[in-house]
């Protein structure tokens, strides 16, 4: 993952690609999932601030997909699948809003 937020970086640094994320491109509203590449890229400058405000729920997702193999996993699926709906669901919404506010499609 480290390695692979550096190679993000420099690609990033050395050619921008602009936005990515395709309803954003076409719509100019941001997904739950904008600013993912950014976590990246941010994280491979050495910005971890900066890739907090980026995107936190994709960067705790990810430090979630880290560390699920050390037993956190284990924790996420033995709650009911109810709760991991609520969970999802309630991260998603926040994530929008935060994008939305981030972008400033929602003033706050």
């Amino acid at each position: 993952m480290a390695v692979a937020a550096v190679g993000a970086s420099w690609i990033h640094r050395v050619n921008d690609p602009g936005v990515l994320c395709p309803l954003r491109a076409l719509t100019g509203i941001p997904c739950p999932f904008c600013g993912g590449t950014t976590v990246f890229i941010e994280l491979g400058a050495g910005r971890p601030v900066r890739a907090v405000l980026a995107n936190p729920v994709v960067l705790a997702g990810v430090i979630g997909f880290a560390v699920a193999p050390l037993g956190a996993g284990r924790r996420w699926w033995a709650l009911a699948p109810r709760t991991r709906t609520w969970v999802l669901g309630i991260a998603l919404v926040g994530s929008e809003l935060w994008q939305l506010v981030r972008v400033g499609v929602l003033p706050v």
